[in-house]
């Protein structure tokens, strides 16, 4: 029986909810598959965010051969046997249709494995589409990653889950609703499941029917699903809250499970800064050398350098002014974009540009307010 996941995917870009960054009008993968464009890239974001299903609008705009691997899976036989399948060429040609792989959690490719991908997506045999959950900066070559351009994913919105709830056709009170938004956490695909898995267990939708198929044994989400995300959730938050008990138990149950632990390791290291940051600097040094260990050493070992590291953060004092400072620069940013930088402290390498007051009144240590006019006496970053 085909999913409900499935069943409701969009096919086009009208009947996609989300992402309006990305695919809203004149922006760049909208207009990409407007203008048949074909290049590689890679989307980065959340799971269950349209990941999957863009990648299969932007091929059937090409009309384009799709294949479909996961890199949990696949390795290099799969990829042997699209290239050995009739030659590809550009969009529009009459005698071949292009190829389009798409590669689910490419950060699962090893570094082998990606060398072995480069020269077809290098030669443009294979448009190579890469989906991660995962940081590409960190988990894709540096070959591999310059050939594609990255698209960042965000979460769905909840009125954006909201649309998608509704799409499924399924009767449920708008509380049950809220409730699935908030436990999906922006995350559709989870959201649909729970409503297929609670209909055919219980044919009326609920918040309490919902409850009970969050609770029945059978139909817990893998580690890709959302008990994955339950459990690094707790995990950080049994940090912040310095709760080392809970802190280490969450971290057995990953480890348990055979989470990566460079994953465990990576959100560690994120702490680190986020939650630590200015009241132990060190904090980010020892998230690196745990990371670092994990990286050399691997299982089973690495778990005792895991806890080591997770006992050390649960101990530190915490402080987010760094945080809180960059986010809410990052919100100035988003607001005002490239505002006009102060004469007195702009670069001046040739005399023109000395001329026209570049650099002018400059001193090292000035008291004076260096931001923008705009933005003279803001205040972000508020150590506490």
């Amino acid at each position: 029986m085909e999913p409900l996941a499935s069943k409701i995917r969009p096919r086009t870009l009208e009947e996609f909810v989300g992402q309006e960054h990305l695919v809203g009008e004149g922006q760049p993968l909208r207009t990409a598959i407007e203008q048949k464009h074909l290049f590689s890239f890679v989307f980065w974001g959340p799971p269950g965010v349209g990941k999957t299903t863009l990648a299969q609008i932007y091929a059937q705009s090409l009309d384009a051969k799709f294949y479909h691997l996961s890199a949990v899976s696949a390795g290099k036989d799969e990829i042997r046997k699209i290239i050995k399948e009739e030659p590809a060429s550009p969009a529009g040609s009459s005698k071949n249709r292009p190829k389009v792989l798409f590669l689910d959690e490419i950060h699962r490719f090893n570094k082998a494995q990606q060398d072995f991908l480069l020269p077809y997506v290098e030669s443009g045999e294979i448009t190579l589409i890469g989906a991660t959950t995962e940081n590409p900066s960190f988990e894709v070559i540096p070959p591999l990653l310059s050939r594609c351009r990255v698209f960042v994913l965000n979460e769905l919105t909840s009125d954006e889950m909201l649309q998608i709830i509704n799409r499924t056709g399924f009767e449920m009170s708008q509380d049950a609703k809220d409730w699935l938004i908030a436990m999906a956490n922006g995350d559709a695909r989870a959201a649909i499941t729970m409503i297929e898995n609670t209909h055919r267990l219980y044919k009326k939708i609920t918040v309490e029917t919902l409850k009970k198929t969050l609770q029945s044994k059978h139909l817990r989400y893998d580690k890709a699903g959302e008990e994955h995300y339950n459990t690094i959730s707790a995990f950080i938050k049994s940090m912040r809250a310095s709760q080392p008990d809970a802190a280490i138990y969450y971290l057995t149950r990953m480890v348990d499970s055979g989470e990566d632990p460079l994953f465990i390791a990576r959100r560690m290291v994120i702490f680190a800064s986020e939650d630590i940051g200015l009241a132990v600097p060190t904090a980010l040094v020892v998230a690196n050398a745990v990371f670092r260990a994990c990286e050399t050493i691997g299982y089973p070992e690495c778990a005792i350098n895991l806890a080591h590291g997770v006992a050390y953060l649960c101990g530190c004092k915490k402080n987010r002014s760094a945080y809180d400072a960059l986010r809410a620069a990052q919100k100035d940013v988003k607001e005002f974009g490239n505002l006009p930088i102060p004469m007195s402290i702009r670069n001046a390498p040739t005399k023109l540009m000395k001329e026209l007051g570049y650099g002018e009144g400059y001193e090292a240590y000035t008291t004076d307010d260096l931001l923008p006019d705009k933005l003279k006496g803001k205040r972000y970053y508020k150590y506490n």
